[in-house]
C-alpha cells in the first residue's frame, strides 16, 4: 500500500469511527418514544437512557485520549470499536429498562476509548501541511453524521423497531476494525505520563452522577425529600473534591492552569451553556412531536435536518469572519439568536404548523449554533500553545458531553415539574384518577384511556395533551434562558486578540 492509499484508509477509518458514535447518539433520541411504548420507560427512565452513556462518555473522555498516548492509540480504538460493537449488540437486546440503562453506560464507557483516536490517528496520519484539510473532512463527515442520525434512526424504528438504532452498529463496526487493522499505523506520545488520574476519574463521575441523579429524581420525590437533598449536596461536593484534586495532582484528568487564560474560561462557560441548550431542547423534540403532535418516526428526526444543514453551510464562513473580526461578537450573539429560536419553539401547540412555527424556530437556533461553534472552537485552541492543543479540544470535547448531560436532567426537571402541575387526577372524574395518575409519570406521551369511557377517555386525552404542551413550552424557555447566559457571558468576557484583523 502506498503512502498516500494509507493516509487516505486511516482518514475513512477514523470518520466511520465517530460517525458511528454520532449517528447513535443522535438517533437514539427519536427511538426514545418507541422504547416508551415497548418497555414501559418513564420519563426519567428516557433521560437516564440518554444520559446514562454521557456520564461515562464524559467521565472517561480524557481517560481515552491518555491510554491512547501511553499504550498505542491503534490498539485503543480498535478496543473502543470492539467494546463500542458488543454493548450496542448488549442495548438492541436488552429485556428491560434497567438493562438498557446500565449497557448504554458501558456503551458511553467504550465510546470514550473510541472518540479520542479519531482526531489523535490523523495528526499522526498526516505531515503538518496536510493536517488542516485532513481535519476539515473529518469534520464535514461528522457533521453529515449528526444530520443522517435522526433521519436513519427514524426510518429504522418505522421500518423494524428501535432495536435497530444499536444492532446496525455491529456490521458497520465489523467493517470498521477490518479497515483499521490493516490501513491504520500505530503511534504513541512518547512524552505521555505513565499514571493515569484515577481519583479524578471517579471523583468526577460521582459528581456527576449525583446531581445528574437528584436532578431527575427532584420532580417525583420532591425537593426537600432526602433521597434528592443527600445526591444533589453529595454530588455537589464530589465536584468540589475534584477540583481539588485536579490542582494538586501531578497529572490530572483536567488541568486547572489552562482555565487561568480568560479566554479559555469563557469559551468553555459558552460550551457549557450552549451545548446544554442544544442537547436538552433537541432531547424533548423528537419525543414531544411523536408523543403529542402525532410525527412519526421518521418525521421527527427529519425535522431537526435544517439545523445540521444550516451548520454545515454557515459555520465555514463563520470561521473565518471570526478569524477576521475576532470572535468575541460572534460568541455574544450567536447564543442569543439560538435563545430566539428556543423562544420560537417555545409557541409549539399540539397541532402547530410545520413551516411557520417549527422551522423558523430550528432555522433561528441553526443560525445561532452557526454563528458561535467555530470562533468558539477557534478560541479555545487559540488560548493556549499548539503543544498543549490536544488536552485543550479534549477539555472543550469533555465538556460539551457534561453540557448535554446537566441540559437533559435540568430541562428535564422543568418538563416534569409543569406537567405533574398542571395534571392533577382531582380534576378529573373520579373514574379517570387511576389513569391519570399513571399519565403523571409520562409526560410528553399519549394518554392510555383503556377501560374508560368514551367522554371521560375524552377529558383524560385533552388533559395530558394541554399538559403536554404547557411542560414542553417550559422547557423551551428554559432552553433560551440557558442559550441567553452564554451570549451575555461572552459578550462580557470574551477579548478578541490584540492582533490586527487578517494578521
Amino acid at each position: 500500500m502506498t503512502a498516500q492509499a494509507r493516509k487516505r484508509w486511516t482518514l475513512i477509518v477514523a470518520i466511520l469511527g465517530l460517525s458511528i458514535v454520532i449517528i447513535d447518539g443522535t438517533a437514539v433520541g427519536v427511538a426514545l418514544p418507541a422504547i416508551e411504548e415497548d418497555l414501559g420507560a418513564t420519563l426519567a427512565d428516557q433521560q437516564w437512557i440518554a444520559n446514562a452513556y454521557l456520564l461515562t462518555l464524559a467521565a472517561l473522555l480524557l481517560v481515552g485520549g491518555s491510554l491512547g498516548d501511553l499504550y498505542g492509540r491503534k490498539r485503543i480504538y480498535g478496543l473502543g470499536l470492539i467494546g463500542f460493537g458488543v454493548t450496542s449488540l448488549m442495548c438492541g437486546l436488552a429485556p428491560n429498562v434497567e438493562s438498557l440503562i446500565a449497557f448504554r453506560a458501558l456503551q458511553g464507557a467504550t465510546g470514550a476509548l473510541l472518540v479520542p483516536g479519531t482526531l489523535a490517528i490523523i495528526s499522526a496520519a498526516f505531515e503538518r501541511h496536510e493536517r488542516g484539510r485532513a481535519i476539515g473532512q473529518w469534520a464535514a463527515w461528522s457533521g453529515l453524521a449528526a444530520a443522517l442520525g435522526p433521519v436513519v434512526g427514524g426510518g429504522l424504528v418505522d421500518a423494524l423497531s428501535w432495536r435497530w438504532v444499536f444492532l446496525i452498529n455491529v456490521p458497520v463496526i465489523a467493517v470498521t476494525l477490518a479497515l483499521c487493522a490493516w490501513a491504520v499505523a500505530e503511534s504513541r506520545d512518547p512524552t505521555a505520563g505513565r499514571t493515569l488520574d484515577v481519583p479524578g476519574v471517579v471523583l468526577a463521575a460521582a459528581g456527576l452522577g449525583g446531581i445528574t441523579y437528584g436532578l431527575i429524581a427532584a420532580p417525583s420525590e420532591g425537593w426537600s425529600s432526602p433521597q434528592v437533598v443527600v445526591l444533589l449536596a453529595g454530588g455537589t461536593l464530589m465536584v468540589i473534591a475534584f477540583l481539588v484534586c485536579e490542582a494538586r495532582s501531578s497529572h490530572p484528568l483536567m488541568p486547572l492552569h489552562y482555565f487561568r487564560q480568560g479566554n479559555f474560561a469563557a469559551a468553555n462557560a459558552a460550551t457549557l451553556t450552549l451545548y446544554a441548550s442544544l442537547s436538552g431542547g433537541f432531547f424533548f423534540i423528537p419525543i414531544f412531536l411523536q408523543g403529542v403532535g402525532g410525527y412519526s418516526a421518521l418525521e421527527a428526526g427529519a425535522v431537526l435536518v435544517p439545523v445540521t444543514v444550516i451548520m454545515l453551510v454557515l459555520s465555514p464562513r463563520a470561521g473565518a469572519w471570526g478569524d477576521r473580526l475576532g470572535p468575541r461578537w460572534f460568541m455574544a450573539a450567536g447564543p442569543v439568536v439560538a435563545a430566539m429560536g428556543m423562544l420560537v419553539l417555545s409557541r409549539i401547540e399540539a397541532d402547530a404548523d410545520y413551516l411557520t412555527t417549527i422551522l423558523p424556530g430550528l432555522a433561528l437556533f441553526g443560525l445561532g449554533l452557526a454563528l458561535t461553534v467555530a470562533p468558539l472552537t477557534t478560541t479555545v485552541m487559540g488560548s493556549v500553545g499548539s503543544e498543549h492543543a490536544g488536552v485543550a479540544s479534549g477539555i472543550n470535547n469533555m465538556l460539551s458531553r457534561v453540557a448535554g448531560l446537566l441540559g437533559i436532567a435540568a430541562l428535564g426537571t422543568i418538563v416534569a415539574t409543569e406537567f405533574r402541575a398542571s395534571l392533577t387526577p382531582d380534576e378529573l372524574p373520579s373514574t379517570a384518577s387511576a389513569a391519570a395518575s399513571d399519565a403523571r409519570e409520562r409526560p410528553l406521551a399519549e394518554a392510555d384511556p383503556a377501560g374508560l369511557a368514551e367522554d371521560v377517555a375524552l377529558l383524560l386525552e385533552q388533559a395530558v395533551r394541554e399538559a403536554s404542551v404547557g411542560a414542553f413550552q417550559a422547557a423551551m424557555l428554559g432552553a433560551a434562558a440557558i442559550a441567553m447566559i452564554g451570549g451575555v457571558l461572552s459578550a462580557i468576557w470574551i477579548r478578541n486578540p490584540e492582533h490586527p484583523p487578517g494578521a
